[in-house]
């Protein structure tokens, strides 16, 4: 529109004799050429970087600290920061590689700073690579848009899945796990032998006490054992395509993780030795480990697990009944189709044969591909793994998993 306007004026001004037009004409033309050049004067020269943290939690808010530098002499106005933020709208699966604005200096003084904070949510778990944060104007007239690219700053964010508190799992134990966890087992998860004596305390079981040494030694005493089984156990994702339904956040593969991520938690707390297995793009496993420092690189493992690959899960199951030990717990997740039902439940038959403890997580599919929330138990959950011994807990989207695994 400026240009036919410029265009205009001049065929004006030259049919005619007049001032008034070549002035009209070279006002519109200095208009035209200032809103064009402007927009560059102001991102010249001047320089921005993002710092911030690297790894975060799922639901956290990070504070990303953003600085504009200006290395003229003259003070720049109305610039806009710029970054590509991949995680923001992450939760609902809408999540833009386009650019997030940070904010606007609107006068940024010649060789002055300016600084500000930008706090944002970790929408979803995983691993994204940040920027390049850039500079952008269109000020005064908006006639083009200048833009600068800076990979200065923080490249990438770790954030890791959510966590939720466990009380207690259904465990059993490995005879061959003797002495090897520290793990206290249930009353009939485990086989125990006698250790030694000591004094009676409030809670203990009154069948224990040693009457012989209570009557010597006029005070209750109670027998001690150790338990010859300790608890172990092994975590196998679904890391197949197919198997992940609904979006972001609401997808059963956030799900699993979340609940892998949590049952990891209480386990390496509690001593137990814990094992990781999935096969996606890239195969995961984890060999069994204890403490703080495994359970941080099964949070590294499950902060970037993908549903992208394309062996079936009851492979995986079969790979993991053969690295089992007996009277090991085994965590499945089952959100597969109908049709590869039969294979999967072959699979667990193995498990069971192999004298491994099944704490099945059973998906509901209709839930995660709709709004509505079935009643009708799936094919699996309906009785097969009751059969298999295993212990099931049916989650639908939308379910408080922290009451779920603690009711």
């Amino acid at each position: 529109m400026l240009l036919f306007l410029i265009l205009v004026a001049y065929m004006a001004a030259l049919n005619r004799d007049q001032a008034l037009p070549w002035a009209i004409a070279a006002l519109l033309s200095a208009t035209l050429i200032t809103g064009v050049s402007w927009p560059h004067w102001l991102v010249k020269r001047l320089s921005v970087t993002r710092s911030g943290p690297q790894r975060a939690g799922e639901g956290d808010t990070v504070t990303f600290h953003v600085e504009v530098e200006n290395h003229g002499w003259l003070p720049r106005f109305m610039v806009e920061l710029v970054d590509r933020l991949p995680f923001v709208g992450a939760a609902d699966g809408t999540a833009s590689q386009g650019e997030k604005m940070l904010g606007v200096a609107a006068y940024v003084p010649g060789g002055g700073k300016r600084r500000f904070d930008v706090p944002l949510l970790c929408e979803k778990r995983g691993f994204y690579r940040l920027g390049p944060v850039g500079l952008a104007s269109s000020f005064p007239l908006g006639l083009a848009e200048a833009r600068q690219s800076r990979q200065d700053g923080v490249q990438t964010l770790t954030i890791y899945p959510e966590v939720f508190p466990i009380v207690a799992l259904p465990l059993r134990g490995a005879p061959s796990q003797i002495h090897r966890g520290g793990f206290l087992l249930p009353e009939g998860a485990g086989a125990a032998e006698f250790s030694g004596l000591r004094e009676y305390r409030r809670g203990d079981n009154p069948r224990h006490v040693h009457w012989p040494t209570t009557a010597r030694r006029n005070e209750l005493m109670v027998k001690e054992f150790e338990p010859l089984a300790s608890a172990c156990l092994y975590i196998a994702l679904d890391l197949a395509l197919g198997a992940n339904l609904g979006k972001g956040k609401h997808a059963t593969l956030e799900y699993a993780v979340r609940i892998a991520a949590s049952v990891a938690k209480y386990a390496c707390a509690n001593s137990i030795p814990t094992r990781l297995i999935g096969q996606g793009a890239r195969p995961l496993y984890l060999p069994a480990g204890t403490g703080d420092q495994h359970y941080r690189a099964m949070l590294d493992e499950l902060a970037v697990v993908d549903a992208d690959g394309a062996t079936p899960y009851a492979r995986v199951l079969e790979n993991v009944a053969l690295d089992c030990q007996p009277g090991e717990t085994v965590l499945v997740f089952l959100s597969h189709p109908e049709a590869q039902s039969a294979p999967t439940l072959q699979a667990l038959a193995l498990l069971q044969a192999r004298d491994a403890h099944l704490l099945a997580v059973d998906f509901d599919r209709a839930s995660f591909l709709s709004s509505s929330k079935p009643t009708a138990a799936s094919p699996l959950a309906s009785g097969s793994l009751l059969e298999l011994g295993a212990h099931c807990l049916p989650v639908r989207c939308g379910d408080d998993l922290v009451t779920l695994f603690n009711q």
